[in-house]
């Protein structure tokens, strides 16, 4: 790569680790092309990505980031699964990484805060954004609707007595 490839590449990752939510750290070795493209579908349909990453490069980006432990993540081969959301990217990695030994979580950058292996486990537990989101809305929607039941009750019972008392004159 040169230099000035090197500087396009150190930007966007700048980019990355300032506007992800969280950036999933994993060892990729042994991997298949097809097993990279199935792990990036599952990243693409969650709105995430994965990027191999030059550990030099990732580094630099990081400036100071995390500290000593974020420089310590990346080691070896590495590939950084990331998204806005910072459930979404740690959910999709650990769904492939049960699946798939040969994808290893180390860890995650989440903001100035660094997680292990176990701390990315926890994270992709938790819902995501949009679930959060469905429900808050169904929790708001929730007292209106029985609102509206507990205001119709008294009527429906009211034309139902009527309707009795016209059938019982009826016969």
């Amino acid at each position: 790569m040169d230099k000035a490839g090197k500087t396009v590449a150190l930007e966007t990752l700048k980019g990355v680790f300032g506007e992800s939510g969280a950036v999933v750290v994993a060892h990729y070795t042994g991997l298949t092309v097809a097993e990279m493209t199935k792990l990036r579908g599952m990243l693409r349909k969650d709105g995430a990505q994965l990027k191999v990453v030059k550990n030099r490069l990732a580094k630099i980006a990081l400036d100071g980031q995390g500290g000593d432990a974020a420089q310590e993540l990346f080691s070896g081969p590495v590939a950084i699964a990331y998204s806005p959301d910072p459930v979404s990217a740690a959910k999709a990695t650990d769904e492939f990484a049960k699946e798939n030994d040969k994808l290893v979580i180390i860890g995650a950058v989440m903001g100035d805060q660094v997680l292990d292996a176990k701390g990315v486990e926890s994270l992709a537990k938790l819902p995501s954004l949009d679930q959060l989101r469905g429900k808050l809305v169904g929790l708001l929607q929730a007292p209106a609707t029985k609102v509206a039941g507990v205001v119709q009750a008294p009527a429906g019972q009211l034309a139902r007595v009527v309707a009795a008392y016209g059938s019982k004159d009826a016969a």
